[in-house]
């Protein structure tokens, strides 16, 4: 029992290390990554090596939350479920650190008026590359934590997606010399509500119709995500019009990929709730 309580000391020391330095990576903070294990090796006995495998373990831990994580620790996956209980551990004993105005801007409109203009690349189904060997522990830690739940409920974070998906729509239209189209882009949740089935009305260069549903995470690119009933209804429907475009490393470089139905093609769809009628 007692190495059991050491380990689970151990491990919360290095994951209050771990995001100490990632708050000063956000913030732009010089920091040292050296006196920090410097610090650590003093504390808690363990080797540099060691501590070192561990930041990556938690930066591992924090993808399959759908969390950004430090660039310079490299996910490391076969972590023991003692070092994703830590992190959650911490992340409860630090609820304004998955805030909305803390993990990403309420408007997007500063980074918008820089570079509207997103990066966007092909689905990872079209990539022609088999699933990475850490699908299993990914999907794992995002199911236990119902990491697509939390995403959808962030309604600021929603919100600043969409934004910066409207800018875009506005910027590419522009850049192919459709103004006229440009002007017409529509933030259809915005304006209407989210019963529309699209959050965003757009338009092809050509002037085709182009109804887009923007799921949002500041996870990585295989993060999962909630779709309603609707969505997926008016998606038959619209097969020609509508697209889903998933927008992911939100908070620190945003890029995108377009879905286009069938959406069965690309994933996976789990019912997660029923409606309950009493006999």
């Amino acid at each position: 029992m007692v190495g059991l309580e050491c380990r689970d000391e151990h491990n919360d020391a290095i994951v209050t290390d771990y995001f100490a330095m990632l708050a000063d990576d956000e913030a732009g903070r010089a920091y040292s990554k050296a006196e920090h294990n410097r610090l650590l090796q003093q504390r808690i006995a363990h080797s540099r090596g060691s501590i070192e495998w561990k930041h990556q373990n938690i930066s591992a831990v924090l993808k399959g939350l759908g969390e950004s994580w430090i660039p310079g620790y490299k996910p490391a996956f076969n972590f023991q479920a003692s070092l994703v209980d830590a992190v959650a551990r911490w992340l409860a004993m630090h609820p304004a650190w998955m805030s909305p105005e803390n993990r990403q801007p309420i408007s997007d409109s500063a980074v918008v008026g820089k570079s509207p203009l997103l990066w966007v690349g092909p689905p990872p189904t079209h990539s022609n590359m088999p699933p990475p060997d850490e699908m299993d522990q990914m999907q794992a830690i995002a199911r236990k934590f119902d990491v697509a739940e939390r995403d959808a409920r962030n309604r600021a974070l929603g919100r600043a997606g969409e934004e910066r998906i409207v800018a875009h729509e506005r910027a590419t239209l522009a850049a192919a010399g459709r103004d006229d189209l440009a002007d017409r882009v529509r933030w259809v949740s915005d304006r209407d509500g989210d019963g529309a089935g699209y959050d965003v009305a757009s338009f092809e260069a050509d002037g085709r119709a182009r109804l887009i549903e923007v799921k949002t995470t500041n996870g990585w690119e295989r993060t999962p995500f909630h779709i309603s009933r609707r969505e997926l209804d008016v998606a038959d429907a619209a097969r020609d019009e509508w697209c889903l475009v998933r927008l992911w490393n939100f908070a620190r470089a945003p890029k995108a990929f377009e879905l286009r139905p069938p959406l069965q093609a690309h994933v996976s769809l789990m019912p997660t709730s029923f409606q309950a009628q009493l006999h």
